[in-house]
């Protein structure tokens, strides 16, 4: 970006090849730029593949990095939606993260080994914290995602559990949760083991779908290379050349998750994602997830990722309503 600077006030010019991909970075009336300009304080203007920054310096630089990353994001092929946006902007550090500080945001956005790649799209980072847990994914066996919804913690795992099983590293891949929510059993539902099981799985389901085709999956769970399955289906089995993930771990019981934990076998790498603020199950029993932290917390060799508010890639709106929550609660203690 060229730059001229009176003081700490800059403007400067960002110049894109590609003038076919700036309708989409820019958004709809220039949605993505209003919200660039709003967090940032500086002022956008695009007219053909240039694109002037006005504003204080720091503003200006931080929202070039925001720019360069979503423009990146087209270059591969991928979307800019307003929560990539957000999502971006989070990452160059508006919100007031020591961690980012400590690395160049860009980088951070850019850095190939922080990308998940699948034959259907390209999935980077949106917050600090998501980065290091796919950092965690790629180099721990075993990793927990711990934080409220929304936080990308499934959506990830699952991301990586595909690139593994196309690039070979796993045979198979295995999904699960607890089928004991929200004061429900399974025995009280009705239809067949499989009606009764779904809706539980959807979850998964959904996030395997934005990984590969509806028809892949498909071939693949026929084939025995996807399997998704209550919790109780993994007792009394040993589970090798797989990438196997937990979700919803906070409604395990302790004996649950023990048994779960206890599966691992050679070369399998294993996940489990839980918010341990949300446990859903019977007043008076302790959760597994949360028996595990106080259990296993000082191996060296798992991996314990927290995510908070901040890290929601849902509508913004969503994560305000997290922080008000985890606000509530911290007040009550």
């Amino acid at each position: 970006m060229k730059q001229k600077s009176t003081e700490n006030y800059t403007s400067g010019v960002l110049e894109f090849e590609d003038n076919l991909l700036l309708p989409s970075l820019y958004g709809e009336h220039n949605v993505n730029l209003a919200r660039i300009e709003h967090e940032f304080g500086c002022e956008l203007s695009g007219k053909g593949n240039l694109l002037s920054i006005e504003g204080p310096e720091e503003a200006c630089n931080l929202s070039r990095d925001v720019l360069l990353s979503l423009h990146q994001r087209l270059e591969e092929g991928g979307e800019v939606t307003i929560e990539d946006v957000d999502g971006a902007i989070r990452l160059v550090g508006m919100l007031d993260s020591p961690t980012l500080r400590e690395v160049n945001p860009r980088d951070e956005l850019l850095n190939d080994d922080n990308v998940i790649r699948t034959r259907k799209t390209t999935i980077r980072p949106r917050s600090a914290n998501q980065s290091k847990y796919i950092e965690a994914l790629r180099k721990k066996d075993m990793t927990f995602g711990l934080g409220p919804a929304g936080t990308g913690k499934t959506f990830l795992a699952v991301a990586m559990a595909v690139s593994h099983l196309l690039e070979g590293k796993v045979e198979r891949i295995i999904l699960s949760r607890p089928a004991v929510e929200a004061g429900e059993k399974l025995g009280f539902l009705p239809g067949d083991l499989k009606e009764k099981v779904d809706p539980y799985l959807r979850p998964l389901y959904d996030a395997l779908g934005q990984m590969i085709s509806m028809e892949q999956t498909e071939k693949r769970l026929e084939r025995g290379e996807i399997e998704v399955a209550p919790l109780a289906f993994m007792r009394g089995r040993t589970l090798s050349d797989a990438f196997v993930i937990l979700d919803e771990a906070q409604n395990t019981t302790p004996m649950q998750m023990k048994m779960f934990l206890t599966r691992f076998g050679q070369n399998c790498h294993m996940v489990v994602c839980g918010d341990p603020s949300q446990v859903d199950l019977p007043d008076g029993s302790k959760s597994g997830l949360k028996d595990a932290l106080d259990t296993l917390g000082k191996i060296r060799d798992i991996a314990f990722i927290h995510f908070d508010s901040s890290d929601v890639v849902r509508h913004k709106l969503v994560g305000k309503i997290v922080k008000a929550y985890d606000d509530k609660e911290s007040h009550k203690s």
